[in-house]
């Protein structure tokens, strides 16, 4: 397991946050001693920390965990793309060498299929404040008991079998006093036991808001710039639909056709009781919206599309967030809204990278329609697969 600083562009981390400390790699058997000499170094700096693993040793996971507890620390879910790698893969000889030199490093946070796995989620159960961002991934399964004996002679099976029992009893109880140590519900314990180590189980956010890991209702990503395949700017959010106890995951995606012209895509669960549903954005002033109805349906998933001027997509980018309406008639005739607010944080400088892009404007006659002008959406409709797994180029 590697831990170092890394420095992003402003607010990369969150509001007036630029540095933050990732911990990556798998949890080693000599973990604990290592972040405990890194973290004493750091802690005065209160920085976030963002962890990506497949988790790894149990006993060390939990030592680090308890570090965590000593002073209060925000945890999160994230990949940190080290920009001094250059074209080096992040987990190449190269990369690792320059995580593990000590230097403070630039880079990116990517929470799309971010993971942490195993050991690590009970490693971030340390942390007195734990936000898992809706593409990111927190999974769990039991642990491994891996029996060592001593002596010339060769253990029987009945040997091992009473061995490897012991070693989940106190496992267990290990894990249950630590769970109620950390303020999270002795359910999480539960759960694990009935998932084989050999498998694996991606928490939902209903699992992870009733275990308190996180108990945010609503979570939302900043936008984000990708560069993968078509630019793109993204935002992702999760929240719990209005009278019912499941949570939906939508995603917003910006593409540019020019340095002038763009298409919002929006993407949700298909609605499957409702007519004549529409959706509308606005900045919360006199620049609003109507997106393009019906939808594109595909695979269970509606895909809402607008084209727009740069105006009107600065007039948005220039406010701190955004409403937006979805609205719907059901059967029985009534018409129900639902306008939710969204942060803006992020779309400034997304849409700078994302403008670095795009084609120039073709000359042509000026342009008279309205701000918003609805369409299709253009290009490969790609869809939110489920709550771990989201479009792919």
């Amino acid at each position: 397991m590697t831990f170092y600083v890394a420095k992003g562009a402003p607010d990369a981390c969150g509001r007036g946050c630029d540095s933050w400390i990732a911990v990556e790699g798998q949890v080693d058997s000599a973990a604990a001693p290592r972040f405990r000499k890194f973290f004493q170094k750091v802690r005065g700096r209160n920085l976030p920390i963002y962890f990506s693993s497949p988790g790894g040793n149990l006993d060390q996971a939990l030592a680090m965990g308890g570090m965590l507890r000593e002073k209060p620390v925000t945890a999160r879910v994230a990949r940190t793309v080290v920009r001094e790698c250059g074209f080096e893969a992040q987990d190449s000889d190269v990369c690792l060498k320059l995580k593990q030199s000590g230097r403070e490093l630039h880079g990116e946070l990517w929470t799309r299929g971010a993971t942490c796995n195993s050991a690590c989620p009970y490693l971030m159960l340390g942390a007195t404040t734990r936000e898992i961002a809706p593409d990111a991934v927190l999974a769990v399964h039991s642990p491994k008991v891996v029996v060592h004996f001593s002596g010339l002679a060769t253990p029987t099976r009945e040997m091992r079998a009473a061995a490897t029992e012991r070693g989940h009893e106190r496992a267990d109880r290990m894990v249950a006093s630590y769970i109620v140590r950390m303020g999270v519900d002795i359910g999480l314990l539960s759960l694990t036991s009935t998932v084989k180590f050999e498998d694996i189980h991606a928490l939902t956010r209903e699992e992870i808001i009733r275990f308190g890991i996180d108990r945010r209702e609503r979570v939302e990503t900043p936008w984000i710039f990708e560069n993968i395949g078509r630019s793109t700017v993204r935002k992702v959010a999760t929240q719990k639909d209005d009278g019912d106890k499941s949570y939906r995951l939508s995603q917003w995606r910006l593409f540019c056709v020019s340095t002038d012209q763009f298409e919002l895509d929006f993407q949700r669960p298909a609605a499957t009781s409702s007519a004549f549903p529409t959706v509308l954005i606005s900045n919360g002033g006199a620049t609003s919206l109507y997106f393009k109805s019906p939808p594109l349906k595909a695979q269970g998933f509606e895909i809402w599309g607008v084209r727009m001027n740069r105006a009107s997509l600065q007039s948005l980018a220039d406010v701190p967030q955004f409403n937006f309406t979805e609205t719907s008639q059901t059967l029985d005739g009534h018409r129900l809204a639902h306008t939710a607010t969204f942060s803006s944080e992020g779309l400034a400088g997304a849409l700078d990278s994302l403008l670095a892009t795009c084609p120039p404007a073709k000359p042509t006659a000026p342009f008279t329609a309205a701000p918003f002008t609805a369409c299709r959406p253009s290009g490969r409709a790609t869809l939110l697969r489920n709550s771990l797994e989201l479009d792919r180029f």
